[in-house]
């Protein structure tokens, strides 16, 4: 028998404006604006004072932490963890007096990546599969799948499996992550065995 789905929860102190898209089992919760034409897919969680503009999409299983604001041009794909406070743009130089809306760059964080508290993601960018940004940085530059970055600005230090483990590959071209999955070091990429 197919599992029911829930409807989505949308706490009473959040606008979700007609035309929004809000999967079934997502969670808005409090004061949060979610514009026209936004898209949320299924069983993700939206925390407090979030603002989803109206071209973001986000995909399924995403959670996004308390006071977060995704503008235009963000696409995060499924499973897509931001921390708290963390940080978007979408104009690469601001200017208060000079419209730039034709100038929005778009950002992409890939299948199941991590943004620490804090951190903050330069517009034009993509953050690859299960790479894991650490709290407080600033991220300038594409980071690659599976990378560890941290800093300002943002520097690689090392790989993490897709459960975000640091990965050893001290002894040559494989680790093995702790739940027994094989990562394979090509040059500069790291690629999970049977993936």
């Amino acid at each position: 028998m197919a599992e029911a789905l829930q409807k989505p929860f949308i706490h009473p102190s959040s606008v979700v404006d007609d035309g929004a898209i809000i999967g079934d089992g997502t969670k808005i919760w409090h004061f949060c604006h979610v514009f026209s034409g936004a898209k949320i897919g299924r069983n993700c969680g939206i925390g407090q004072g979030c603002s989803i503009a109206k071209t973001v999409v986000i995909g399924d299983g995403c959670k996004l932490q308390n006071g977060i604001s995704v503008y235009d041009g963000v696409v995060l794909e499924e499973d897509v963890f931001c921390g708290p406070h963390m940080v978007f743009t979408n104009v690469h130089n601001p200017r208060a007096f000079v419209e730039r809306k034709h100038e929005y760059r778009q950002t992409r964080i890939c299948k199941g990546a991590s943004i620490g508290a804090g951190a903050v993601i330069v517009c034009g960018i993509t953050v690859g599969a299960y790479a894991f940004v650490g709290a407080g940085s600033v991220v300038t530059k594409d980071v690659k799948p599976y990378a560890l970055v941290y800093g300002n600005p943002a520097r690689q230090y090392g790989w993490v499996s897709r459960e975000g483990d640091k990965l050893n590959f001290n002894d040559g071209e494989r680790a093995v992550s702790q739940t027994g999955a094989v990562y394979v070091l090509d040059g500069d990429n790291v690629n999970e065995e049977g993936a």
